[in-house]
């Protein structure tokens, strides 16, 4: 009887963990004055250094955050639901984010949140990028943030399941957006950098690109919504 086929061993990746107290930040500077928490949910770019961040906030009146996002040049907000204790919004900000920042040097931003002015960043690192590379232009760009730690694990955290993606799927889009989504990722359009751009993708479907851009507007918070409303553990 032939043995199982072994599964070559993923290599180990390393995580990083940051702090900044920073007002300049608006996840941070609102935690401090509302006392509360605000969560990023999910990084998505939109174009040439533009990116929409989708941020869950506890503890705190939505219209109030409103009107503090509102006095920083850098972000767009937009109320997406509101809940008993808070709300999920969308930011459109460039890439001066942290978040983001990691992101387009290779990391995944895992953990961001701002609390009682206090703010946390944790991110892993890919085996095939330079993490003490990262880590230095990171520290280099936000003098204010401190490494807390830095370690090595054997894989990357999962995000969202497949039998939960699925499930989202089923129940929450439509069958043009259902059609949409696939093509899009099939495209290569939620690759970094995007292997094909939304007028692109647009023409191979015979629509137009704002048709095209509001059905994944669409479909995009309705998924950061199923993470907000996902059980944690």
């Amino acid at each position: 009887m032939a043995g199982k086929r072994q599964q070559p061993a993923a290599e180990p990746i390393t995580r990083v963990e940051f702090s900044m107290s920073s007002a300049e930040y608006p996840f941070v500077g609102a935690s401090a004055i509302e006392g509360c928490r605000i969560s990023l949910e999910e990084i998505i770019p939109r174009g040439s250094e533009s990116y929409a961040e989708f941020f869950a906030v506890d503890g705190a009146d939505p219209d109030r955050i409103l009107d503090l996002a509102r006095e920083h040049e850098s972000a767009e907000p937009t109320l997406l639901e509101t809940y008993d204790s808070g709300g999920l919004f969308e930011f459109d900000v460039s890439s001066d984010c942290p978040a983001v920042f990691l992101s387009e040097r290779g990391a995944l931003p895992r953990r961001v949140y701002g609390e009682g002015g206090e703010g946390y960043l944790s991110a892993e690192i890919p085996a095939g990028e330079d993490a003490g590379e990262i880590v230095g232009e990171f520290l280099d760009a936000h003098p204010d943030a401190t490494l807390e730690s830095k370690a090595t694990q054997p894989h990357v955290t999962p995000m969202f399941n497949q039998r939960q993606l699925r499930r989202e799927i089923e129940t929450r889009l439509t069958d043009r957006q259902q059609e949409v989504l696939t093509a899009a990722h099939e495209s290569g359009y939620y690759e970094w950098p995007r292997e094909t751009t939304a007028e692109e993708l647009a023409e191979q479907h015979d629509i137009s690109a704002s048709a095209l851009l509001k059905h994944l507007r669409a479909v995009e918070r309705k998924f950061i919504a199923a993470f907000f409303e996902a059980p944690s553990g």
